[in-house]
């Protein structure tokens, strides 16, 4: 069973840096589109930033010029790096995956699970 675990969050202080990891773990062939997430109380879900297999991006306008993400196929995970956090930034950040060839397939199968979230606080 492929599973998705984010980590790598936590407090920091605003301007600090921070970086996340999403780690995808079961018998991975390969993983078509990877994402980053946010989401705080009262707001829904909303997209940060998008990397394919082939490394292009997309981001949010809110995070665009502040935040990095990038990713290792040979480890199946996918980073964010975010610099010049602002308080606004403060949500719990959740990954995901569009399409992946795990087990004995040889097509691309559609993904729908979220990992549990990592909590970022940006705060003095």
């Amino acid at each position: 069973q492929v599973q998705l675990v984010e980590s790598g969050g936590g407090l920091v202080q605003p301007g600090g840096s921070l970086k996340l990891s999403c780690a995808a773990s079961g018998s991975i062939r390969s993983i078509n589109t990877m994402g980053w997430y946010r989401q705080t109380p009262g707001k829904q879900r909303e997209l940060v930033a998008t990397i394919t297999k082939g490394a292009s991006t997309n981001y949010a306008d809110s995070v665009k010029g502040r935040f990095t993400i990038s990713r290792d196929n040979a480890k199946n995970t996918v980073y964010l790096q975010m610099n010049s956090l602002k308080p606004e930034d403060t949500a719990v950040y959740y990954c995901n995956a569009d399409r992946i060839m795990y087990g004995s397939t040889r097509t691309y199968l559609a993904f729908n699970q979220w990992g549990q979230g990592t909590l970022v606080t940006v705060s003095s």
